[in-house]
């Protein structure tokens, strides 16, 4: 019964004329985004973090913000399909037979196969976050700093096994992100450190211009570099209705693929991604007609689809219960909490729960208005395929500056968003993801905070970290994950990953 209350508080909140609206608008500007490739649902997060400060309700900035999530899952399909191009790195999986699909006249087919799968998907995993989340909100508040230095530790280490390519380079990326985390004052002494005599840095490096720069802008200019010329497949998509067979075959891929990406979202680093790839493969490998697949296989374009958008769903629970981010857009969900004074964590659920289920009772709206919305303005989405990225960037350029010198109205703002623009472009040459950085500089303070504390509260005794079960068992735990990445059969498949994905 405690699970229908915390519902009916959840819809009440959601259900506001207020908070509907930002639902819709998060969930058009996601599929928006999802449509135009190489923005983003990080990059727009990101750069839309300054408008959530100006919202002021944090529970209608946090609905818009989820939206705009899982909205650029259903939107990054559409490209695939028809431009063979994925709007969401997730959705590279669905061009394979999407596309095909297309090129044998079934696009709207693709489409609406794509968009059925992805509601169920999303309808079934808010289900589970609503049912798994409370649990483990109750277990996360007997934990000590111990116990959460050591999740953290898990965290991170995830986030290095779950990145693609070189794994030293990735926990290169974590040990940045870890060091731009300590700019600032000493939680303990009230030290400035690493401030370079900048006064305006004392409270540390502004959230907000770091993910800007090193998602947005960083996004925005190798985009301008690799402009492609995009031919739209088809100008006007018919026959959306799938025929009974299409349904018979697309069935079992979408519980499959809702099964694989309820469980992998939850995973720290990109279980989106995983999802789509590990359904793409679970499909062909249980297909009688394997042979179909990259010859426009429903399965192959059902179940990948389901499976990336019950990730983004399911890595809302980690965020929520523990305050742990699974992904980089989770990472700027408690930026965008902590911008609007919330302290992410498992006390979100008891101190705010109007927030906590509002959020959760959004992801359902939010996906009845994407299926109702979406198949209707295909053929708006068809035709802003055909706006060029030099007439889209410099004006996203411009209001990404405003916003973010609208937060603090400070200047040193706007040099950190160009130098961590310059910063993540570098490392997109260096072939080094950007998201174990903004993993590592979100987790940081607070992993310094609780080692500190750990460390005060045993006297200095390290060993408290090991004698106090539920902290060894998440500490070896980190072991293993280390482990088991190294292995050569797994680094190996780490760069066929990142091959596919670039």
């Amino acid at each position: 019964m405690e699970l229908f209350d915390n519902l009916a508080l959840g819809f009440a909140t959601a259900t506001t004329f207020y908070n509907m609206g930002f639902c819709l608008i998060g969930v058009l500007l996601g599929t928006l985004i999802g449509v135009l490739p190489g923005i983003g649902a990080t990059a727009t997060i990101a750069m839309l973090l300054p408008i959530t400060f100006q919202i002021g309700d944090p529970v209608s900035s946090l609905i818009m913000l989820a939206g705009i999530y899982y909205g650029a899952q259903y939107g990054g399909s559409t490209t695939a399909i028809l431009i063979n191009m994925p709007g969401e790195s997730s959705s590279a999986v669905t061009a394979i037979d999407g596309y095909q699909m297309a090129r044998k006249g079934r696009a709207g087919v693709a489409l609406a196969v794509a968009a059925i799968g992805s509601f169920f998907a999303g309808t079934v995993s808010t289900f589970l976050v609503a049912i798994f989340a409370p649990p483990l909100t109750s277990i996360a508040l007997q934990f000590g700093a111990a116990e959460y230095f050591s999740l953290m530790i898990v965290g991170l280490v995830s986030s290095i096994a779950l990145a693609s390519g070189s794994v030293v380079k990735a926990l290169a990326m974590v040990a940045l992100g870890l060091l731009l985390g300590l700019v600032g004052t000493d939680v303990i002494s009230g030290t400035p450190r690493f401030t370079l005599g900048i006064r305006e840095y004392a409270d540390g490096l502004n959230f907000v211009a770091l993910a800007v720069g090193v998602f947005g802008i960083a996004e925005i200019l190798r985009n301008l570099e690799n402009e492609r010329t995009r031919e739209v497949l088809v100008s006007k998509v018919t026959g959306l209705m799938p025929t009974r067979e299409d349904f018979k075959e697309m069935f079992a891929p979408i519980l499959r693929g809702t099964a694989i990406g309820s469980a992998l979202g939850i995973l720290p680093g990109g279980g989106a991604i995983l999802a789509s790839f590990a359904s793409y493969t679970v499909e062909k490998r249980v297909s009688k007609n394997p042979q179909e697949f990259g010859r426009g296989a429903i399965a192959g374009v059902a179940g990948p689809e389901s499976a990336n958008n019950a990730g983004a769903q399911t890595s809302f629970i980690p965020m929520l219960t523990l305050g742990i981010p699974a992904n980089p857009v989770m990472a700027l969900m408690i930026g965008a909490m902590i911008i609007q004074g919330i302290v992410p964590g498992p006390n979100v659920a008891t101190e705010q729960p109007a927030l906590f289920w509002g959020i959760i009772a959004s992801m359902w709206i939010g996906n009845l208005l994407l299926i109702i919305l979406n198949l209707p303005l295909i053929g708006l989405w068809v035709k802003l395929l055909t706006v060029p990225y030099y007439v889209l960037f410099p004006i996203i350029m411009a209001f990404c500056s405003i916003g973010v010198y609208s937060v603090n109205s400070n200047i040193y703002d706007l040099f950190a968003v160009a130098f961590f623009g310059l910063l993540g472009y570098a490392l997109q040459k260096m072939r080094c993801e950007p998201a174990p950085l903004l993993l590592g500089f979100v987790l940081g303070p607070l992993l310094e905070e609780n080692l500190r504390r750990a460390m005060i509260l045993s006297r200095g005794d390290p060993s408290t970290f090991v004698t106090r079960p539920i902290s060894a068992i998440l500490l070896a735990l980190a072991v293993i994950v280390l482990v088991v990445v190294l292995l050569p059969s797994v680094r190996k498949k780490r760069d066929e990953v990142f091959v596919e994905e670039e």
